[in-house]
């Protein structure tokens, strides 16, 4: 007998009687009565024309060709049902988002269970990056990177602005009393090697010689402020859970803004339905921050 040709039903009856081993069971699994269980089960007991079970005073005992069929019938119950999950919520869209490490951290991991709950029809997929992207060769949907919002070939929507300040570990900040004490300390760079000579003239002084380490993520150079070696200077949005928990802290109030996030795509690639619900969430969190 063709396989299109055998009703689901009875097949259905037969597998849970089998792995319950009682019709009863099997009634109340499937919501449906003992006798109707037992009906399908005889029925395809004669389409197939032979015994898969042996009736027992108390329950049920499979004959060989019901043991050879329940577990097939049981994988393919079970793999139908997986399938059909996808659907109770929708067929997932997978969207991939580069991201600045700092921006991840700092920002957009806190709020993705949010994400999730909200929209389980996106399959997000996080690459997280220290700001160098190619957005065609790295395959990625959208990217959030820190800049002036000018990439060749992309899209660029606004998201924050970075406010960068000088961060340290508590003991440093409180020997730190005016801008010129950082002349003595070690001052941790940031492969953008013109932001301590702008935050040093926004403080109103001369800067001294930077000899310190260079770092291309604000994420690593934080941590090593964290660990003692020295004042980073990041953008302190992004670490505002470190400072309230007293492990960084801020010995002056002077920051700069050389830059901002922004979330990009490719002009080229046109938006789909995940790549919108993802930028739209973007931009709703954001302002309802603000």
């Amino acid at each position: 007998m063709e396989p299109s040709q055998m009703p689901l039903n009875a097949l259905r009856a037969f597998e849970a009687s089998a792995r319950l081993l009682s019709f009863t069971r099997a009634g109340l699994e499937l919501r449906v009565t003992q006798t109707a269980i037992s009906h399908q089960v005889k029925g395809l007991e004669a389409m197939l024309g032979t015994t898969l079970f042996r009736r027992l005073p108390r329950g049920l005992a499979l004959t060989d060709e019901g043991l050879a069929l329940a577990p097939a019938l049981t994988d393919a119950f079970t793999r139908l049902g997986a399938a059909l999950k996808r659907f109770e919520r929708g067929v997932q869209e997978v969207v991939t988002l580069g991201c600045v490490g700092t921006f991840a951290t700092g920002w957009l991991i806190p709020r993705l269970p949010a994400f999730q709950a909200l929209h389980p029809q996106v399959d997000l997929r996080v690459m997280t990056n220290n700001n160098r992207v190619d957005l065609a060769g790295d395959g990625l949907d959208l990217a959030l990177r820190f800049g002036d919002g000018s990439w060749h070939g992309t899209e660029a929507v606004h998201l924050m602005a970075a406010a960068l300040a000088p961060v340290c570990v508590p003991a440093l900040a409180a020997r730190l009393r005016h801008p010129c004490d950082l002349a003595g300390e070690t001052l941790l760079r940031s492969y953008r090697a013109e932001e301590w000579p702008l935050w040093f003239a926004v403080a109103g002084t001369a800067c001294p010689p930077i000899r310190g380490p260079v770092f291309d993520s604000s994420v690593i150079m934080a941590e090593a402020a964290r660990t003692g070696a020295g004042v980073a200077l990041v953008p302190v949005a992004m670490f505002a859970r470190e400072i309230a928990e007293g492990r960084l802290a801020r010995p002056f109030t002077a920051e700069i803004v050389a830059g901002s996030y922004w979330l990009t795509w490719l002009k080229s690639k046109p938006a789909s339905a995940g790549m919108s619900l993802v930028r739209d969430w973007l931009l709703r969190e954001l302002a309802s921050e603000r």
